[in-house]
């Protein structure tokens, strides 16, 4: 029984290390983690293929309020449609685990993403959790920029209005256009971190 317990904290050691270690490649300025997922589109999708580009990762839960929020006034389609013309890579990324809140398959994915007019480059699942974990994802939505050298230059909210009342948009600062604007402009991004609000992810 002696020896149980030296090999669970040092289990626990490592394990809190890992964690430490694939939160801390999450900075501004650093490069954004590699990642690979199915599409609902039935493609494998990397971050590497966005290379030279713009990427822009949001969380998606099609079921939480803070979400429809920004799709019921296509305030969202809109800003994917004004930047994917202008050939930013914008990838949704569903994390929701079987059985949970916003969990969809591809199928489902893809009805959904043709109901909402979304024009995001493409939906990507994550059901097992691994790269909302690797972003450290924490709510839907929850916005990650990053630049065509691969860097991290923006994270965080999508606005300053952590409501779900779609009312509050007009008045909001949208973060990430405000962020994309900047960076095309060769500015740097004023606001490279906030908070992020909405849903927990549900992992």
């Amino acid at each position: 029984m002696k020896w149980i317990k030296p090999t669970f904290f040092l289990c626990a050691l490592i394990a809190a290390a890992n964690l430490s270690m694939a939160r801390a490649e999450v900075e501004i300025g650093k490069a954004a983690p590699a990642f690979t997922l199915p599409g609902a589109d039935g493609k494998t999708h990397s971050l590497a293929d966005g290379k030279g580009k713009f990427v822009v990762l949001e969380w998606n839960n099609h079921e939480c309020p803070f979400v429809k929020k920004q799709y019921s006034s296509h305030t969202m389609q809109a800003l994917q449609k004004k930047y994917t013309t202008k050939g930013v890579v914008w990838l949704r990324i569903v994390s929701s685990a079987p059985g949970k809140q916003g969990y969809v398959t591809a199928a489902e994915a893809t009805a959904i993403a043709k109901e909402e007019k979304s024009a995001a480059t493409a939906t990507l699942l994550d059901p097992e959790g691994k790269v909302g974990r690797l972003y450290n994802a924490q709510t839907t939505p929850h916005m990650f920029i990053i630049d065509p050298s691969g860097k991290l230059i923006y994270m965080g909210a999508i606005d300053d209005k952590p409501s779900a009342d779609p009312a509050d948009i007009p008045g909001a600062k949208n973060y990430v256009s405000t962020a994309l604007d900047e960076a095309f402009a060769g500015k740097p991004v004023s606001t490279p971190a906030t908070k992020s609000y909405g849903c927990s992810v549900k992992y």
